[in-house]
Protein backbone atom coordinates (compact mmCIF):
# COMPACT_ATOMS: atom_id res chain seq x y z
CA UNK A 1 0.00 0.00 0.00
CA UNK A 2 1.21 3.35 -0.91
CA UNK A 3 1.33 6.09 1.82
CA UNK A 4 -0.99 9.00 2.47
CA UNK A 5 -0.30 12.69 1.79
CA UNK A 6 -0.77 12.44 5.81
CA UNK A 7 2.02 10.31 5.82
CA UNK A 8 3.75 12.27 3.77
CA UNK A 9 2.89 15.89 5.73
CA UNK A 10 4.57 13.52 8.99
CA UNK A 11 7.50 12.89 7.65
CA UNK A 12 8.42 16.70 6.14
CA UNK A 13 7.08 18.01 9.68
CA UNK A 14 3.58 18.27 10.20
CA UNK A 15 3.76 21.89 11.30
CA UNK A 16 7.17 23.12 10.80
CA UNK A 17 8.92 26.48 9.57
CA UNK A 18 7.35 26.34 6.10
CA UNK A 19 3.45 25.94 7.39
CA UNK A 20 4.37 28.25 10.13
CA UNK A 21 5.28 31.32 7.68
CA UNK A 22 2.51 30.31 5.21
CA UNK A 23 -0.21 30.34 8.30
CA UNK A 24 1.31 33.83 9.15
CA UNK A 25 1.01 35.58 6.19
CA UNK A 26 -2.95 34.26 5.61
CA UNK A 27 -3.54 35.38 9.50
CA UNK A 28 -3.41 39.11 8.17
CA UNK A 29 -5.88 38.67 5.18
CA UNK A 30 -8.30 37.42 8.28
CA UNK A 31 -7.59 40.36 10.52
CA UNK A 32 -8.52 42.88 7.72
CA UNK A 33 -11.61 40.90 6.77
CA UNK A 34 -13.19 41.99 9.98
CA UNK A 35 -13.00 45.41 8.78
CA UNK A 36 -15.72 44.85 6.06
CA UNK A 37 -17.73 42.18 8.41
CA UNK A 38 -18.32 44.46 11.16
CA UNK A 39 -16.70 47.91 11.02
CA UNK A 40 -20.30 49.36 9.44
CA UNK A 41 -20.67 50.48 12.97
CA UNK A 42 -17.82 53.14 12.11
CA UNK A 43 -18.92 53.86 8.20
CA UNK A 44 -22.37 54.30 9.79
CA UNK A 45 -21.75 56.49 12.83
CA UNK A 46 -25.39 57.69 13.55
CA UNK A 47 -24.94 60.78 16.15
CA UNK A 48 -27.39 62.90 17.56
CA UNK A 49 -29.30 64.99 14.87
CA UNK A 50 -32.28 66.94 14.58
CA UNK A 51 -33.75 69.19 11.33
CA UNK A 52 -31.53 71.81 9.71
CA UNK A 53 -33.44 75.21 9.41
CA UNK A 54 -31.65 78.34 8.14
CA UNK A 55 -33.73 80.59 9.75
CA UNK A 56 -33.40 79.35 13.05
CA UNK A 57 -29.45 79.67 12.05
CA UNK A 58 -29.74 83.12 11.66
CA UNK A 59 -31.67 83.45 14.77
CA UNK A 60 -29.03 81.88 16.41
CA UNK A 61 -26.46 84.01 15.32
CA UNK A 62 -28.65 87.07 15.96
CA UNK A 63 -29.18 85.85 19.46
CA UNK A 64 -26.15 85.00 20.59
CA UNK A 65 -27.63 81.37 22.00
CA UNK A 66 -25.65 78.39 23.08
CA UNK A 67 -26.09 74.92 21.27
CA UNK A 68 -28.61 74.11 24.18
CA UNK A 69 -30.52 77.34 23.83
CA UNK A 70 -31.24 76.75 20.01
CA UNK A 71 -32.39 73.37 20.80
CA UNK A 72 -34.84 74.44 24.13
CA UNK A 73 -35.99 77.18 22.18
CA UNK A 74 -37.01 75.89 18.81
CA UNK A 75 -37.02 71.99 19.21
CA UNK A 76 -40.41 70.22 19.68
CA UNK A 77 -40.09 67.51 22.19
CA UNK A 78 -40.49 63.70 21.10
CA UNK A 79 -43.43 63.01 22.87
CA UNK A 80 -45.41 63.83 26.33
CA UNK A 81 -43.19 60.90 28.07
CA UNK A 82 -40.12 62.09 26.72
CA UNK A 83 -37.53 65.29 27.34
CA UNK A 84 -35.78 64.56 24.42
CA UNK A 85 -36.09 66.83 21.47
CA UNK A 86 -37.54 65.55 17.78
CA UNK A 87 -34.66 64.37 15.16
CA UNK A 88 -37.28 64.49 12.52
CA UNK A 89 -40.17 67.08 12.98
CA UNK A 90 -39.60 70.57 13.56
CA UNK A 91 -42.07 73.21 13.98
CA UNK A 92 -44.21 74.75 11.22
CA UNK A 93 -43.33 78.68 11.85
CA UNK A 94 -42.02 81.61 10.89
CA UNK A 95 -38.64 82.77 12.47
CA UNK A 96 -38.55 85.64 10.48
CA UNK A 97 -41.84 86.86 11.98
CA UNK A 98 -41.64 90.25 13.73
CA UNK A 99 -43.04 88.65 16.96
CA UNK A 100 -40.29 86.30 17.14
CA UNK A 101 -37.31 87.61 19.67
CA UNK A 102 -34.62 86.38 21.40
CA UNK A 103 -35.89 85.93 24.46
CA UNK A 104 -39.05 84.04 23.99
CA UNK A 105 -39.28 83.02 20.83
CA UNK A 106 -42.14 80.87 20.64
CA UNK A 107 -45.34 82.09 20.90
CA UNK A 108 -46.61 79.35 23.68
CA UNK A 109 -44.50 78.40 26.50
CA UNK A 110 -42.57 75.01 26.29
CA UNK A 111 -46.00 72.95 27.98
CA UNK A 112 -48.39 74.29 25.29
CA UNK A 113 -45.68 73.73 22.48
CA UNK A 114 -47.82 70.11 21.35
CA UNK A 115 -50.58 72.45 20.27
CA UNK A 116 -47.83 73.85 17.35
CA UNK A 117 -47.72 72.60 14.17
CA UNK A 118 -45.21 70.90 13.00
CA UNK A 119 -43.58 69.52 10.00
CA UNK A 120 -41.05 66.53 8.63
CA UNK A 121 -37.52 68.17 7.83
CA UNK A 122 -37.22 69.82 5.14
CA UNK A 123 -34.25 71.40 4.73
CA UNK A 124 -31.95 68.30 5.77
CA UNK A 125 -30.64 67.71 9.47
CA UNK A 126 -27.80 69.06 11.62
CA UNK A 127 -25.58 66.53 13.14
CA UNK A 128 -24.39 67.25 16.78
CA UNK A 129 -20.34 65.82 16.11
CA UNK A 130 -19.51 67.82 13.43
CA UNK A 131 -16.18 66.32 13.01
CA UNK A 132 -17.33 62.58 12.78
CA UNK A 133 -17.58 62.11 9.15
CA UNK A 134 -19.87 59.12 8.09
CA UNK A 135 -22.15 57.92 5.39
CA UNK A 136 -25.49 58.92 7.37
CA UNK A 137 -23.96 62.01 8.07
CA UNK A 138 -23.42 62.91 4.76
CA UNK A 139 -25.85 60.91 2.88
CA UNK A 140 -28.40 62.04 5.83
CA UNK A 141 -29.51 58.39 6.08
CA UNK A 142 -31.77 59.27 9.25
CA UNK A 143 -35.49 59.63 10.45
CA UNK A 144 -37.59 58.41 6.84
CA UNK A 145 -34.03 57.74 5.07
CA UNK A 146 -32.95 55.41 8.18
CA UNK A 147 -34.20 52.07 6.55
CA UNK A 148 -31.11 52.64 3.90
CA UNK A 149 -28.31 51.93 6.17
CA UNK A 150 -30.09 48.80 6.92
CA UNK A 151 -30.01 47.67 3.18
CA UNK A 152 -26.45 48.75 2.75
CA UNK A 153 -25.73 45.71 5.46
CA UNK A 154 -27.85 43.36 3.97
CA UNK A 155 -26.42 44.16 0.26
CA UNK A 156 -22.96 43.16 1.70
CA UNK A 157 -24.47 40.23 3.21
CA UNK A 158 -26.14 39.34 -0.64
CA UNK A 159 -22.48 39.74 -1.62
CA UNK A 160 -21.16 37.51 0.55
CA UNK A 161 -23.32 34.77 -0.24
CA UNK A 162 -22.78 35.09 -4.02
CA UNK A 163 -19.33 35.47 -3.30
CA UNK A 164 -19.05 32.55 -1.53
CA UNK A 165 -20.81 30.07 -3.64
CA UNK A 166 -18.37 31.55 -6.89
CA UNK A 167 -14.93 31.66 -5.36
CA UNK A 168 -15.83 28.13 -3.33
CA UNK A 169 -16.95 27.03 -7.07
CA UNK A 170 -13.44 28.41 -8.43
CA UNK A 171 -11.21 27.46 -5.74
CA UNK A 172 -12.34 23.56 -6.35
CA UNK A 173 -11.91 23.90 -10.12
CA UNK A 174 -8.77 26.40 -10.59
CA UNK A 175 -6.93 26.27 -7.48
CA UNK A 176 -6.90 27.97 -3.91
CA UNK A 177 -3.93 30.07 -4.38
CA UNK A 178 -5.64 31.62 -7.65
CA UNK A 179 -8.94 32.13 -6.32
CA UNK A 180 -7.35 33.76 -2.96
CA UNK A 181 -5.42 36.27 -5.20
CA UNK A 182 -8.17 36.74 -7.92
CA UNK A 183 -10.82 37.90 -4.89
CA UNK A 184 -7.62 39.58 -3.00
CA UNK A 185 -6.95 41.80 -6.24
CA UNK A 186 -10.63 42.55 -7.29
CA UNK A 187 -12.08 43.10 -3.46
CA UNK A 188 -9.55 45.84 -2.47
CA UNK A 189 -10.17 47.74 -6.36
CA UNK A 190 -13.56 48.03 -5.15
CA UNK A 191 -12.47 49.21 -2.07
CA UNK A 192 -10.62 51.99 -2.92
CA UNK A 193 -13.68 52.59 -5.90
CA UNK A 194 -15.75 52.38 -2.60
CA UNK A 195 -14.16 55.08 -0.95
CA UNK A 196 -14.51 58.06 -4.20
CA UNK A 197 -17.77 57.31 -5.39
CA UNK A 198 -20.94 60.19 -4.81
CA UNK A 199 -23.86 59.04 -3.73
CA UNK A 200 -25.66 56.78 -1.86
CA UNK A 201 -26.58 54.41 -4.43
CA UNK A 202 -23.08 53.81 -6.11
CA UNK A 203 -22.00 52.97 -2.54
CA UNK A 204 -24.59 50.69 -2.09
CA UNK A 205 -23.67 48.73 -5.17
CA UNK A 206 -19.57 48.91 -5.40
CA UNK A 207 -19.76 47.57 -1.64
CA UNK A 208 -22.01 45.05 -2.24
CA UNK A 209 -19.32 43.95 -5.38
CA UNK A 210 -16.71 44.40 -2.98
CA UNK A 211 -18.80 41.71 -0.36
CA UNK A 212 -18.72 39.30 -3.31
CA UNK A 213 -14.83 38.69 -3.22
CA UNK A 214 -13.97 39.79 0.12
CA UNK A 215 -15.52 36.77 2.08
CA UNK A 216 -14.55 33.79 -0.55
CA UNK A 217 -10.76 35.47 -0.39
CA UNK A 218 -11.55 34.86 3.74
CA UNK A 219 -12.36 31.43 3.09
CA UNK A 220 -10.32 29.76 0.50
CA UNK A 221 -7.24 31.45 2.72
CA UNK A 222 -8.97 28.87 5.11
CA UNK A 223 -9.12 26.10 3.58
CA UNK A 224 -5.93 26.83 1.98
CA UNK A 225 -4.12 26.91 5.96
CA UNK A 226 -5.53 23.46 6.62
CA UNK A 227 -5.02 21.71 3.59
CA UNK A 228 -0.95 22.41 4.39
CA UNK A 229 -0.42 21.04 7.96
CA UNK A 230 -1.20 17.78 9.67
CA UNK A 231 -3.75 16.31 11.41
CA UNK A 232 -2.79 17.41 15.09
CA UNK A 233 -2.57 20.54 13.41
CA UNK A 234 -5.93 21.48 11.97
CA UNK A 235 -7.91 22.29 14.47
CA UNK A 236 -4.90 24.60 15.76
CA UNK A 237 -4.49 26.36 13.01
CA UNK A 238 -8.01 25.93 12.06
CA UNK A 239 -9.02 28.23 15.68
CA UNK A 240 -6.15 30.24 15.38
CA UNK A 241 -7.78 31.90 12.32
CA UNK A 242 -10.37 32.97 13.51
CA UNK A 243 -8.92 34.52 16.48
CA UNK A 244 -6.76 36.72 14.03
CA UNK A 245 -9.93 37.60 12.85
CA UNK A 246 -10.88 38.75 16.36
CA UNK A 247 -8.05 40.53 17.07
CA UNK A 248 -8.22 42.45 13.71
CA UNK A 249 -12.03 43.33 15.24
CA UNK A 250 -10.05 44.52 18.40
CA UNK A 251 -7.44 46.92 16.99
CA UNK A 252 -9.81 48.50 14.42
CA UNK A 253 -11.61 50.86 16.88
CA UNK A 254 -7.84 52.42 17.77
CA UNK A 255 -7.74 53.01 13.75
CA UNK A 256 -11.31 54.31 13.86
CA UNK A 257 -10.64 56.53 16.73
CA UNK A 258 -7.44 58.44 14.76
CA UNK A 259 -9.11 58.47 11.14
CA UNK A 260 -13.30 59.57 12.07
CA UNK A 261 -13.61 60.55 9.01
CA UNK A 262 -15.29 57.03 6.58
CA UNK A 263 -13.53 57.80 3.58
CA UNK A 264 -10.32 57.95 4.85
CA UNK A 265 -10.92 55.04 7.22
CA UNK A 266 -11.90 53.06 4.39
CA UNK A 267 -8.88 53.88 2.51
CA UNK A 268 -6.82 53.36 5.25
CA UNK A 269 -7.86 49.69 5.82
CA UNK A 270 -8.02 48.73 2.17
CA UNK A 271 -4.88 49.99 0.89
CA UNK A 272 -2.79 46.87 2.75
CA UNK A 273 -4.68 44.61 1.12
CA UNK A 274 -3.21 45.07 -1.73
CA UNK A 275 0.42 43.75 0.07
CA UNK A 276 -0.99 40.43 -0.22
CA UNK A 277 -1.08 40.00 -3.91
CA UNK A 278 2.82 39.60 -2.87
CA UNK A 279 1.34 35.75 -1.68
CA UNK A 280 1.96 35.33 -5.87
CA UNK A 281 5.74 34.82 -4.84
CA UNK A 282 5.48 33.53 -1.12
CA UNK A 283 2.39 31.04 -0.40
CA UNK A 284 2.21 27.41 -1.81
CA UNK A 285 -0.86 26.25 -4.02
CA UNK A 286 -2.69 23.62 -1.83
CA UNK A 287 -0.50 20.50 -2.53
CA UNK A 288 -3.98 18.26 -1.38
CA UNK A 289 -5.68 20.39 -4.14
CA UNK A 290 -3.17 19.01 -6.84
CA UNK A 291 -3.25 15.81 -5.82
CA UNK A 292 -6.96 15.30 -6.37
CA UNK A 293 -6.47 17.54 -10.01
CA UNK A 294 -3.52 14.32 -10.95
CA UNK A 295 -0.98 17.16 -11.03
CA UNK A 296 1.36 15.17 -8.87
CA UNK A 297 4.31 16.17 -9.66
CA UNK A 298 3.93 19.77 -8.77
CA UNK A 299 2.53 18.52 -5.51
CA UNK A 300 5.49 16.42 -4.69
CA UNK A 301 7.62 19.55 -5.79
CA UNK A 302 5.97 21.55 -2.70
CA UNK A 303 6.56 18.81 -0.26
CA UNK A 304 10.24 18.60 -1.22
CA UNK A 305 10.12 22.60 -0.66
CA UNK A 306 8.31 22.39 2.88
CA UNK A 307 10.70 19.37 4.12
CA UNK A 308 13.98 21.45 3.13
CA UNK A 309 12.80 24.43 4.78
CA UNK A 310 11.29 22.57 7.56
CA UNK A 311 14.88 20.62 7.86
CA UNK A 312 13.55 17.56 6.88
CA UNK A 313 14.39 15.14 4.30
CA UNK A 314 12.07 13.39 2.25
CA UNK A 315 12.06 9.23 2.41
CA UNK A 316 12.91 7.58 -1.49
CA UNK A 317 9.48 5.91 -1.80
CA UNK A 318 8.03 9.35 -2.10
CA UNK A 319 9.55 10.17 -5.17
CA UNK A 320 7.91 7.83 -7.09
CA UNK A 321 3.71 9.00 -7.26
CA UNK A 322 1.43 7.14 -9.86
CA UNK A 323 -1.40 9.76 -10.98
CA UNK A 324 -4.45 8.75 -9.72
CA UNK A 325 -6.24 6.95 -12.00
CA UNK A 326 -9.81 8.23 -10.71
CA UNK A 327 -11.31 10.65 -12.53
CA UNK A 328 -13.39 12.81 -9.99
CA UNK A 329 -13.84 15.81 -12.40
CA UNK A 330 -15.03 18.98 -11.31
CA UNK A 331 -17.36 19.09 -8.34
CA UNK A 332 -20.81 20.52 -8.51
CA UNK A 333 -23.86 21.73 -6.88
CA UNK A 334 -25.30 18.00 -7.13
CA UNK A 335 -22.45 16.35 -5.39
CA UNK A 336 -23.90 18.34 -2.04
CA UNK A 337 -26.89 16.38 -1.59
CA UNK A 338 -26.43 13.10 -4.01
CA UNK A 339 -25.25 10.88 -1.20
CA UNK A 340 -27.15 10.13 1.98
CA UNK A 341 -24.33 11.14 4.59
CA UNK A 342 -23.23 14.08 2.57
CA UNK A 343 -26.84 15.40 2.41
CA UNK A 344 -26.97 15.01 5.79
CA UNK A 345 -23.71 16.99 6.83
CA UNK A 346 -24.93 19.65 4.47
CA UNK A 347 -28.60 20.23 5.67
CA UNK A 348 -27.28 20.40 9.34
CA UNK A 349 -24.26 22.50 8.49
CA UNK A 350 -26.30 24.98 6.12
CA UNK A 351 -28.92 25.36 9.51
CA UNK A 352 -26.00 26.25 12.34
CA UNK A 353 -24.38 29.11 9.92
CA UNK A 354 -27.48 30.04 9.20
CA UNK A 355 -28.08 30.18 12.97
CA UNK A 356 -24.48 31.07 13.83
CA UNK A 357 -25.03 34.51 12.16
CA UNK A 358 -28.09 35.47 12.94
CA UNK A 359 -27.76 34.23 16.85
CA UNK A 360 -24.32 36.37 16.91
CA UNK A 361 -25.53 39.14 14.69
CA UNK A 362 -28.45 39.81 16.83
CA UNK A 363 -26.62 39.78 20.41
CA UNK A 364 -23.84 42.10 18.75
CA UNK A 365 -26.82 44.54 17.82
CA UNK A 366 -29.06 44.11 21.00
CA UNK A 367 -26.17 44.16 23.40
CA UNK A 368 -23.24 46.30 21.45
CA UNK A 369 -25.29 49.36 21.07
CA UNK A 370 -24.70 50.52 24.82
CA UNK A 371 -24.41 54.23 24.36
CA UNK A 372 -21.06 55.69 26.11
CA UNK A 373 -17.86 55.34 23.80
CA UNK A 374 -18.19 53.49 20.99
CA UNK A 375 -14.31 52.87 20.46
CA UNK A 376 -14.24 50.79 23.85
CA UNK A 377 -17.68 48.78 23.81
CA UNK A 378 -16.32 47.89 20.09
CA UNK A 379 -13.28 46.78 21.66
CA UNK A 380 -14.86 44.58 24.13
CA UNK A 381 -17.11 43.29 22.05
CA UNK A 382 -14.09 41.55 20.15
CA UNK A 383 -12.49 40.68 23.30
CA UNK A 384 -14.85 38.53 24.45
CA UNK A 385 -14.43 36.08 21.32
CA UNK A 386 -10.90 35.00 22.49
CA UNK A 387 -11.92 33.15 25.73
CA UNK A 388 -14.48 30.94 22.75
CA UNK A 389 -11.09 30.21 20.93
CA UNK A 390 -9.22 29.05 23.99
CA UNK A 391 -11.72 27.16 25.18
CA UNK A 392 -12.05 24.82 22.33
CA UNK A 393 -8.29 24.71 22.36
CA UNK A 394 -8.22 23.14 25.51
CA UNK A 395 -11.01 20.02 25.26
CA UNK A 396 -11.35 19.61 21.13
CA UNK A 397 -9.00 16.99 21.54
CA UNK A 398 -9.90 15.64 24.91
CA UNK A 399 -13.86 15.25 23.92
CA UNK A 400 -14.01 15.72 20.69
CA UNK A 401 -15.57 18.05 17.93
CA UNK A 402 -18.80 17.35 17.73
CA UNK A 403 -19.84 17.97 21.53
CA UNK A 404 -18.35 21.98 22.28
CA UNK A 405 -19.67 23.08 18.51
CA UNK A 406 -23.18 21.43 19.93
CA UNK A 407 -22.57 22.77 23.65
CA UNK A 408 -22.41 26.11 22.16
CA UNK A 409 -25.59 26.16 20.54
CA UNK A 410 -27.04 24.51 23.31
CA UNK A 411 -25.58 27.06 25.48
CA UNK A 412 -26.34 30.25 23.59
CA UNK A 413 -29.96 28.95 22.62
CA UNK A 414 -30.75 28.08 26.86
CA UNK A 415 -28.71 31.78 27.79
CA UNK A 416 -31.32 33.88 25.66
CA UNK A 417 -34.42 32.10 26.97
CA UNK A 418 -33.57 32.30 30.54
CA UNK A 419 -32.02 35.95 30.02
CA UNK A 420 -35.32 37.33 28.26
CA UNK A 421 -37.54 36.37 31.27
CA UNK A 422 -35.43 38.47 33.83
CA UNK A 423 -37.18 40.90 35.45
CA UNK A 424 -35.72 44.55 34.72
CA UNK A 425 -34.62 45.41 38.35
CA UNK A 426 -32.14 42.92 37.61
CA UNK A 427 -31.04 44.44 34.34
CA UNK A 428 -27.78 43.32 35.20
CA UNK A 429 -28.04 39.67 35.61
CA UNK A 430 -30.32 39.61 32.76
CA UNK A 431 -27.16 41.73 30.76
CA UNK A 432 -24.18 38.92 31.92
CA UNK A 433 -26.43 35.69 30.80
CA UNK A 434 -27.05 37.14 27.47
CA UNK A 435 -23.29 37.68 27.33
CA UNK A 436 -22.98 33.55 28.17
CA UNK A 437 -24.72 33.13 24.91
CA UNK A 438 -22.46 35.74 23.28
CA UNK A 439 -19.84 33.50 24.14
CA UNK A 440 -21.49 30.02 23.09
CA UNK A 441 -22.65 31.38 19.91
CA UNK A 442 -18.86 31.95 19.37
CA UNK A 443 -17.89 28.97 19.92
CA UNK A 444 -20.72 27.55 17.41
CA UNK A 445 -19.70 30.05 14.84
CA UNK A 446 -15.71 29.04 14.87
CA UNK A 447 -16.69 25.06 14.92
CA UNK A 448 -19.16 25.32 12.66
CA UNK A 449 -16.29 26.74 10.13
CA UNK A 450 -13.47 24.18 11.36
CA UNK A 451 -15.61 21.16 11.25
CA UNK A 452 -17.36 22.50 7.68
CA UNK A 453 -13.68 21.42 6.18
CA UNK A 454 -13.86 17.80 8.06
CA UNK A 455 -16.63 16.65 6.33
CA UNK A 456 -16.00 17.00 2.69
CA UNK A 457 -13.44 15.09 0.16
CA UNK A 458 -10.73 17.05 -1.05
CA UNK A 459 -12.14 17.93 -4.48
CA UNK A 460 -15.24 19.10 -2.87
CA UNK A 461 -14.22 20.79 -0.23
CA UNK A 462 -14.36 24.41 -0.65
CA UNK A 463 -17.36 24.21 -2.54
CA UNK A 464 -18.89 22.21 0.46
CA UNK A 465 -17.43 24.99 2.92
CA UNK A 466 -18.60 27.51 0.53
CA UNK A 467 -22.02 26.75 -0.61
CA UNK A 468 -22.80 25.88 3.68
CA UNK A 469 -21.69 29.53 4.83
CA UNK A 470 -23.69 31.00 2.00
CA UNK A 471 -26.59 30.43 4.54
CA UNK A 472 -24.07 32.65 7.12
CA UNK A 473 -25.12 35.31 5.02
CA UNK A 474 -28.89 35.25 4.92
CA UNK A 475 -28.83 35.36 8.76
CA UNK A 476 -26.78 38.40 8.57
CA UNK A 477 -29.50 39.61 6.11
CA UNK A 478 -32.23 38.58 8.76
CA UNK A 479 -30.80 39.56 11.95
CA UNK A 480 -31.85 43.42 11.96
CA UNK A 481 -34.98 42.58 10.92
CA UNK A 482 -35.68 40.51 13.86
CA UNK A 483 -33.85 43.05 16.45
CA UNK A 484 -35.68 45.60 15.43
CA UNK A 485 -39.32 44.58 14.26
CA UNK A 486 -39.68 42.34 17.16
CA UNK A 487 -38.65 44.69 19.50
CA UNK A 488 -41.35 47.10 19.02
CA UNK A 489 -44.03 44.02 19.89
CA UNK A 490 -42.19 42.54 23.08
CA UNK A 491 -38.63 44.03 23.64
CA UNK A 492 -36.91 40.62 24.84
CA UNK A 493 -38.83 38.91 21.72
CA UNK A 494 -35.77 38.36 19.80
CA UNK A 495 -33.96 36.80 22.63
CA UNK A 496 -36.95 34.37 22.54
CA UNK A 497 -36.46 33.95 18.83
CA UNK A 498 -32.51 32.99 19.39
CA UNK A 499 -32.94 31.01 22.14
CA UNK A 500 -35.54 28.48 19.85
CA UNK A 501 -32.92 28.99 17.03
CA UNK A 502 -29.92 28.23 18.68
CA UNK A 503 -31.60 25.02 20.85
CA UNK A 504 -32.07 23.97 17.43
CA UNK A 505 -29.10 24.21 16.17
CA UNK A 506 -27.21 22.68 18.70
CA UNK A 507 -29.79 19.74 19.15
CA UNK A 508 -28.64 19.09 14.84
CA UNK A 509 -25.06 19.11 15.39
CA UNK A 510 -25.36 15.61 17.70
CA UNK A 511 -26.38 13.71 14.34
CA UNK A 512 -22.91 15.02 13.01
CA UNK A 513 -20.34 12.22 12.91
CA UNK A 514 -17.30 12.77 15.11
CA UNK A 515 -14.20 13.97 13.06
CA UNK A 516 -11.55 13.09 16.05
CA UNK A 517 -8.44 11.45 14.84
CA UNK A 518 -9.72 11.26 11.41
CA UNK A 519 -7.20 12.11 8.44
CA UNK A 520 -9.03 14.37 5.83
CA UNK A 521 -10.96 12.48 3.08
CA UNK A 522 -10.26 12.74 -0.57
CA UNK A 523 -12.91 10.71 -1.99
CA UNK A 524 -17.13 10.81 -1.03
CA UNK A 525 -16.59 6.90 -0.28
CA UNK A 526 -14.45 7.93 3.09
CA UNK A 527 -17.42 10.05 3.83
CA UNK A 528 -19.82 7.78 3.18
CA UNK A 529 -18.09 5.58 5.47
CA UNK A 530 -16.96 7.38 8.27
CA UNK A 531 -19.56 6.04 10.68
CA UNK A 532 -17.69 2.51 10.48
CA UNK A 533 -14.29 4.16 10.29
CA UNK A 534 -15.08 5.33 13.74
CA UNK A 535 -16.84 2.17 15.02
CA UNK A 536 -13.77 -0.05 13.96
CA UNK A 537 -10.89 2.45 15.48
CA UNK A 538 -10.89 6.15 16.84
CA UNK A 539 -7.65 6.03 15.10
CA UNK A 540 -8.73 4.48 11.75
CA UNK A 541 -7.90 6.88 8.70
CA UNK A 542 -10.53 6.48 5.86
CA UNK A 543 -8.30 4.30 3.93
CA UNK A 544 -7.65 1.19 6.12
CA UNK A 545 -11.34 0.94 6.57
CA UNK A 546 -11.79 1.15 3.22
CA UNK A 547 -9.09 -1.61 1.74
CA UNK A 548 -10.38 -3.93 4.91
CA UNK A 549 -13.43 -3.41 3.32
CA UNK A 550 -12.67 -4.44 0.02
CA UNK A 551 -11.35 -7.49 -1.54
CA UNK A 552 -7.73 -8.77 -0.55
CA UNK A 553 -6.69 -8.90 -4.57
CA UNK A 554 -8.14 -5.41 -4.78
CA UNK A 555 -6.24 -4.25 -2.32
CA UNK A 556 -2.97 -5.23 -3.63
CA UNK A 557 -4.13 -3.92 -7.34
CA UNK A 558 -5.55 -1.33 -6.20
CA UNK A 559 -2.97 0.93 -3.57
CA UNK A 560 -4.12 4.31 -2.05
CA UNK A 561 -1.93 6.69 -3.90
CA UNK A 562 -0.26 10.04 -2.17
Amino acid sequence: MMPTFDDALEEVGGFGRYQKFSFFLVCLPSAMFSYLYVGFVFLAVTPDHWCRSPEVATLREKCNWSLDQEKNYTLPIESTKSSSYSRCERFDLDWNSSTVNCENPLPFTRNETRDLPLTACQDGWVFENGSYSSIVTEFELVCSNAWKVDLTQACLNLGFMIGTIIMGYTADTLGRKFSFLTATFVASVMGIIVTFLPNYISFVIFRTFQGVFTKGCWLCAYVLITELVALEYRKTVGILYQVCYSVGMMLLPAVAYFIPDWRNLQLATTIPNFLFLTYYWLIPESPRWLLSQNKNAQAMAIVRKMAKTNGKSLSQKYEKVEENDEDLGHPSFVDLVRTPQIRKHTLILMYNWFACALVYQGLVMRLGILGGNIYLDFFIAGAVEIPAAILILLVIEQIGRRLPFATGGLLSGASCLVAAFIPKSVNWLAMAIAFVGKLGITISFEMVVFMNAELYPTFMRNLGVSVCSALCDIGGIVAPFIVYRLANVWTELPLVVFGVIGLVAGGLVLLLPETKGLKLPDTIEEIENISRIKKTSPKASYQQVILHSADPKDQASDPVEV
